[in-house]
């Protein structure tokens, strides 16, 4: 691996600078304000395919939503994904890098503007948002080629071309006939994501494990940050319009419950462990798709479980209901799988999220008191998992002793 100074040295935000990998094992290394910023920006994007979620629902078209938001999720997520990998091994914060991460940020609020055309089957403008992200991506990765040789500098190619070939097969998306799209989309998402794999296939780009992981962490707690949200401004419009506190004071405690333990769940286990190898932190990394894709859709879920609890939407009790437990599920198995089924707490300690998913899946058929009850299943998970977790470490301060 290439290691290079802080780019901080150099002064934040100074004269341009060759682009070369920094070292893998800086100590402190932490999100950058540029960094956090960015992360803002892709925020109001996953607002944006929350709100048409719902509202695709509430038209009684609940499959063809939950497709549009898996498109243009990815979109908002691939994006996110490669710039935060990038900028892990490239950043040197100089001014062409802020511009071009400014630009970035502008693509991706053209792609926010442009998720409710999307979700009318007008793909043009997050098309055009995700093709001003993706060209300015192959501007970074071009700029590290420069600055690079031998096989790191082929591996900044292969990103470079990869990412500008996937570009153009995303034009089929606008130029193929409506029922061919989902097909067009599960390609190029298969093609997005092997394009990391054959670029690094002979060099491993320079990325660090511990800012990778908190990243991710970072950008999970604002996608939950913003479910809450979501979730105080369908109780609040409910409230103000209907006055149903009766109803709503069991989905609003029932809401935070779910995120808090979502929270409290995801950092259970370090992630750090997870992003070893190229093999592991691609698997992790992927696999977070599922977590922030469901983190946001339990928002969503709330508010059209609200919305249905004021006689907003139209749509069954069960189907109100499902749209928070499904994705709670999705959530909570995802994250079991990606970080805590190898945990120490042996076979009963692996065994909770799984058990809870299913408790999680039972409670649809609470009806009205279904967020409550999955909520306080929630509740009863944590409890339980502090409780293995204090046996354990009893255990090992036991034998330590011994």
């Amino acid at each position: 691996m290439t290691s290079s100074s802080s780019p901080s040295a150099a002064g934040p935000g100074g004269p341009l600078r060759p682009l070369v990998a920094r070292g893998q094992d800086e100590a402190h290394r932490v999100a950058s304000p540029l960094e956090l910023f960015f992360d803002l920006c892709f925020v109001v994007a996953v607002a944006q395919a929350g709100g048409s979620l719902v509202l695709s629902v509430a038209e009684g078209h609940a499959g063809e939503g939950v497709l549009n938001y898996a498109m243009v999720f990815f979109a908002i997520f691939w994006a996110w994904v490669n710039f935060s990998w990038f900028a892990s091994a490239y950043d040197n914060d100089d001014a062409l890098f802020r511009v071009v991460t400014l630009v970035q940020m502008a693509g991706v609020l053209v792609l926010a503007a442009g998720v409710s055309e999307a979700f009318a089957h007008h793909f043009f403008v997050v098309w055009l948002g995700y093709l001003i992200m993706r060209l300015a991506m192959v501007t970074q990765w071009l700029r590290a080629a420069r600055g690079c040789t031998g096989d790191e500098r082929s591996t900044a190619m292969r990103y470079a071309i990869g990412i500008a070939l996937c570009q153009v097969g995303w034009l089929f998306l606008l130029l193929l006939p409506e029922d061919a799209r989902p097909w067009t989309f599960l390609v190029m998402a298969v093609a997005e994501l092997s394009v990391p794999a054959v670029a690094e296939r002979k060099h491993s780009t320079a990325w660090h494990p511990h800012h990778i992981a908190e990243r991710y962490g970072l950008f999970t707690i604002i996608v939950l940050g913003e479910s809450i949200a979501a979730a105080t401004v369908a109780v609040k419009s409910a409230v103000d319009e209907h006055d149903e506190l009766g109803q709503l004071i069991p989905v609003s405690i029932g809401s935070l419950l779910i995120v808090f333990a979502a929270w409290w769940i995801y950092f259970a286990v370090p992630n750090r462990s997870r992003t070893i190898s190229n093999r592991q932190a691609f698997l992790w990394g992927y696999g977070h798709y599922l977590v922030l894709g469901s983190a946001a859709a339990i928002g969503a879920g709330t508010e059209i479980f609200v919305e249905h609890a004021v006689g907003q939407v139209h749509v069954s009790q069960l189907a109100a209901s499902a749209s928070v437990t499904i994705p709670t599920a999705v959530y909570l198995l995802t994250v079991w799988w990606l970080l805590a089924r190898r945990s120490k707490h042996g076979i009963a300690g692996r065994s909770v999220l799984p058990a809870t998913t299913l408790a999680v899946l039972a409670c649809t058929f609470a009806g009205q008191w279904s967020v409550l009850a999955a909520g306080l299943v929630l509740t009863v998970t944590i409890t339980v998992g502090v409780a293995l977790s204090s046996r354990t470490a009893r255990r090992t301060s036991g034998r330590a002793m011994g």
